[in-house]
């Protein structure tokens, strides 16, 4: 039986509106308008003990309202959600102990305590064993370097210095699930290769199953063995990345800039995902068209300053696939 299951989940939030100017909102005191929002569109999954899953989609896509759902914060609409046999918002309590939460936005740490005593407290509230916290509190200090910011308050703490304290907390009790939303947002390449290499090696070490919302496609690639697109509510894709990649018109992105603004027609024939003044960005796929042939072509008619070449972003591969746009939720 897999842990999770997801079957025609649905989020429909009610957004309240009003008309323009002082007299609409006026006339919505006695009046009110409101209109559906539906963030998650009737999405099925199932979710093994164990896995290691990218959960990728653009801003609003719906990845944050999925997982408040699973943690159990937000009541689905409609639809069947169960985690290791619970319903998460009906068994909050023993859900919340089967499960580690972290939302890059929030924290569970005390803002004006160093994280020593923030552990020290989830011990008690977990009720874990003293060796047993001995062992993670050592654990965490070696691989999330937690030893370079040990003794200083929350506060005085980097977004990166934070975050891997908020990925010990919500491990310390040894949960059966890890949901992570966006932790490395703001965190340097070493810092995030760190913590890349923790959450690898807890999943492979302790069998702990990760569910891991980014937009950092080669953080997924290196890390999950599963990905799953969402966007508008939809799940789009669940499968193996490379797959997703095929699927994908473009699985190189070539950003250029000119000399000056190129003509609107300049680039008849081209994959044009993205124009800005001067820069250009494009897409091609590796097998039917060489970076050294475009890039040659483009040199003898244009003064170009600079070019970088890329895999595509989510946005991108959304896009592509998909026609993009952004969600609601």
């Amino acid at each position: 039986m897999p842990l999770v299951q997801a079957r025609d989940l649905r989020k429909v939030f009610i957004r309240h509106t009003h008309g323009p100017g002082i007299r609409g909102a006026l006339q919505g005191l006695f009046r009110r308008q409101s209109e559906p929002v539906v963030a998650v569109d009737g999405i099925d999954f199932d979710i093994e003990a164990g896995e290691f899953i990218g959960f990728i989609g653009p801003n609003g896509a719906g990845k944050s309202t999925t997982i408040k759902m699973l943690s159990g914060i937000l009541v689905p609409t409609s639809g069947e959600l169960k985690v290791d046999g619970l319903v998460p918002h009906r068994d909050r309590r023993i859900n919340a102990r089967k499960i580690g939460v972290v939302f890059g936005q929030r924290s569970q740490l005390w803002w004006d305590l160093p994280i020593p005593e923030s552990y020290n407290l989830l011990r008690y509230i977990y009720g874990i064993p003293q060796a047993d916290y001995d062992e993670r509190i050592a654990y965490f200090r070696d691989l999330l370097g937690l030893d370079e910011f040990w003794t200083q308050p929350v506060r005085e703490l980097s977004l990166g210095q934070r975050m891997r304290g908020e990925v010990g907390a919500a491990l310390l009790h040894r949960p059966k699930l890890l949901y992570l939303d966006e932790p490395t947002i703001g965190m340097d390449a070493l810092v995030k290769e760190r913590l890349r290499h923790f959450l690898v090696d807890t999943n492979r070490r302790d069998g702990v199953t990760i569910l891991l919302t980014t937009h950092d496609l080669d953080e997924i690639e290196r890390s999950c063995r599963r990905v799953m697109l969402i966007n508008r509510g939809k799940l789009l894709f669940d499968g193996q990345l490379e797959n997703l990649r095929a699927e994908c018109s473009a699985d190189t992105v070539m950003t250029v800039l000119f000399g000056e603004e190129p003509p609107a027609d300049a680039f008849e024939g081209l994959q044009v995902l993205e124009r800005d003044g001067a820069r250009v960005t494009f897409g091609f796929r590796r097998g039917t068209t060489a970076s050294g042939d475009l890039i040659n072509a483009l040199m003898s008619r244009y003064t170009v300053r600079d070019i970088k070449l890329t895999e595509p972003s989510v946005d991108v591969v959304v896009s592509s696939l998909y026609g993009g746009g952004e969600g609601s939720a």
